[in-house]
């Protein structure tokens, strides 16, 4: 006697990122629904087997450590303006061989969405390796425990990250308007939680979204080994990175000029 409802993604499709499209339309849909009925956590499906296909795919990505930390058993709703909504995976540490068992014995139909079935997509190739890998001691639950290792070691590097900012960040002088770091506290800190630091002020400061890691550990690299005395100026993911003598500043950068087209007869 549990209602049950179906929300259809309805529009065009696009023919690329297939998946990925799918997932944002479905949060946002279950978003929809969770308002509606005025409820604070969405439940989902999410077993042991997707948490190892998750690790993998992220593998494959070349993916950093809170990536291969995997899907969190409790995260908020990736849905732009949703904050409220927590997301909630309560079969993560169980098998999907053990669930599907479970439901058959006690006679509770599911659905099967074919496109698990479809070799066109990563996760369903990767799928078709997991005996494979398997074989080599690479199983579900192998993989599923690196992730939660994984994880836990993120949660200390963050602790640290949390730290270091309250300890050695301060508001910039003017003119600057942003965060500013003593460059001798800052380089002498593990490379990991440099990167964190400086990524998660960017993240907090800037206008164009999270920082890339790639971008990022070129711009690291870059301030960690420039000259003496080198002054270095970037801007990354909307904001402005200046290291000048003991000092890094980050602030927001100048927004971009919109570009005008030029109409000739």
């Amino acid at each position: 006697k549990v209602p049950h409802r179906i929300v259809l993604w309805r529009g065009k499709k696009p023919a690329t990122g297939l998946q990925q499209a799918a997932r944002v339309a479905r949060y946002r849909l279950l978003a929809e629904v969770a308002r509606t009925a005025k409820a604070r956590h969405i439940l989902t499906g999410h077993t042991l087997d997707d948490q190892a296909e998750t690790v993998l795919i992220r593998l494959t990505r070349g993916s950093g450590l809170t990536g291969l930390g995997g899907m969190a058993r409790m995260s908020p709703l990736p849905v732009a303006g949703e904050s409220e909504l927590a997301l909630v995976r309560p079969l993560l540490a169980l098998a999907k061989p053990r669930l599907v068992t479970t439901l058959r014995k006690a006679k509770i139909e599911f659905a099967e969405d074919p496109s698990n079935l479809n070799p066109r997509f990563t996760r369903v190739r990767l799928r078709d390796a997991a005996s494979i890998l398997k074989d080599e001691g690479l199983s579900a639950e192998r993989l599923a425990l690196l992730a939660l290792r994984v994880r836990r070691a993120d949660d200390a590097i963050d602790a640290m990250v949390a730290s270091a900012l309250v300890h050695i960040g301060q508001r910039a002088a003017p003119p600057h308007s942003g965060v500013a770091f003593s460059t001798q506290q800052l380089f002498i800190l593990p490379h990991e939680v440099i990167l964190r630091l400086v990524g998660k002020t960017i993240d907090a400061i800037g206008h164009e979204g999270p920082v890339e890691l790639g971008k990022l550990e070129t711009l690291i690299a870059s301030l960690l080994d420039r000259p003496p005395g080198l002054k270095v100026r970037r801007t990354l993911a909307g904001a402005l990175v200046t290291c000048a003598g003991d000092r890094l500043t980050i602030e927001p950068a100048p927004k971009r000029r919109a570009s005008r087209a030029v109409f000739r007869p």
